[in-house]
């Protein structure tokens, strides 16, 4: 990835957030974050401050310029540019509420309702096999599976076809990590090829064949409505399919690195399981399996002190901004017993606000509660690996055991 030209002053802090081991939570992270409301990295300006990040996620005058982050990554053409560019994300004003508008058919509180008996059920069949199991790699026993099957069982994927499913959602997600280099192109570009043919053939089925699935609703309404092409439904498709599973796994894994290091809370977790509505919230402002948000300037314009240039990207680093201390009076502990005073970073805002929210979190607090009910607090037992620390965060091994319960 070529840098980027910014306009950011020489006295402002440096962040060299392309490390592999760079921490968004660090101290010099959060020094940095004292001295001013952003920083400059290899990637352009950082912003640091929640209040400052809130605001700009709803600046009109940014936008996600899919294209410019595709060119600037080294990519011009080819089968991730075609479906990361038209991608809803990358879309505002009436193509964004037309697009976002038939996937709202789908994320209904009815739905939610629904899944939920199959979220727990599985929750605790695999949190049963961890037990037996006495250690485990968390994210393949759990993290992983979990997401992946309440996202095919939404979209109507046999369960014959999950691990199949699973190479292509686990690689789609590293999309947001392409300036890391090595092998990332071509395991997103193999996991979008994939992903695109198994659904483009999956959408054929459910026309032909339509069940109470979400495919099956989303392709009634493509057609019955016309507002969307067949085209604009598979990319939105495929796109939904990574960020049900990958965000959500990592989200997952992210959790029990938090516990690890902090088994008191989870032993209060499970003698007051009703707690677990706020320790979801308390987890995606500690550890945001997203800890960075892109946006980029559409237009030249002042903000904070400063000229911002047209094509400027800017990023607004959840992470760090959820610790803000001018917003969050304890955000640099983690306490399960905090309510939040401020909304997450992590899902967006305004118009982009993720229409998944409400689910992540229901399978999140569903998870949980099966795994605290039946499990002692977590103990890491070897070495974890991580995605890197831009685009979508979290272990992508994780040995675990768990104490008894």
């Amino acid at each position: 990835m070529a840098t980027t030209v910014n306009t950011a002053p020489s006295d402002v802090p440096f962040l060299n957030v392309i490390d592999p081991e760079f921490d968004f939570g660090a101290p010099e992270v959060m020094a940095a974050q004292a001295r001013s409301w952003y920083a400059d990295s290899p990637m352009g300006l950082l912003v640091l401050r929640y209040a400052e990040a809130q605001e700009l996620l709803r600046d009109r005058r940014l936008d996600h310029n899919g294209r410019g982050y595709m060119e600037q990554n080294g990519v011009f053409d080819g089968p991730i540019y075609d479906w990361f560019v038209p991608m809803i994300n990358n879309h505002d004003g009436d193509d964004h509420r037309r697009l976002r508008g038939l996937v709202s058919k789908a994320f209904t509180p009815r739905m939610i309702s629904e899944i939920r008996p199959f979220i727990r059920a599985e929750a605790e069949r695999m949190a049963e096999e961890m037990a037996a199991a006495g250690s485990c790699d968390f994210v393949e026993s759990f993290a992983d599976p979990l997401p992946l099957a309440v996202m095919c069982k939404l979209l109507g994927v046999p369960r014959e076809d999950y691990d199949t499913f699973r190479g292509w959602t686990n690689d789609i997600g590293l999309v947001f990590s392409l300036v890391h280099g090595g092998d990332i192109v071509e395991r997103v570009e193999r996991a979008v090829v994939g992903l695109n043919g198994y659904i483009s053939a999956l959408m054929e089925d459910k026309a032909k064949n339509p069940g109470d699935d979400l495919i099956s609703t989303l392709v009634t309404a493509q057609r019955e409505e016309g507002q969307v092409s067949e085209e604009e439904l598979r990319n939105l498709l495929v796109t939904l399919v990574f960020a049900a599973h990958d965000t959500t796994c990592h989200q997952l894994s992210n959790a029990m690195v938090i516990f690890a290091e902090r088994p008191e809370q989870w032993n209060l977790l499970a003698e007051r399981p009703e707690l677990a509505p706020q320790a979801i919230e308390e987890i995606i402002r500690w550890s945001p399996s997203t800890p960075i948000i892109y946006r980029c300037a559409a237009e030249d314009f002042d903000y904070g002190g400063m000229r911002i240039a047209k094509g400027t990207f800017m990023t607004m680093c959840a992470q760090t901004a959820q610790r803000d201390p001018r917003v969050f009076e304890y955000g640099d502990s983690f306490d399960i017993t905090t309510t939040s005073t401020a909304p997450p970073l992590l899902f967006g805002a305004g118009m982009h606000y993720c229409l998944g929210a409400p689910l992540a979190r229901a399978e999140m607090a569903d998870a949980l509660s099966a795994l605290v009910k039946r499990l002692g607090p977590p103990s890491i037992v070897g070495p974890v690996s991580w995605r890197p620390p831009t685009g979508i965060h979290g272990p992508e091994t994780l040995p675990l055991s768990f104490g008894e319960r």
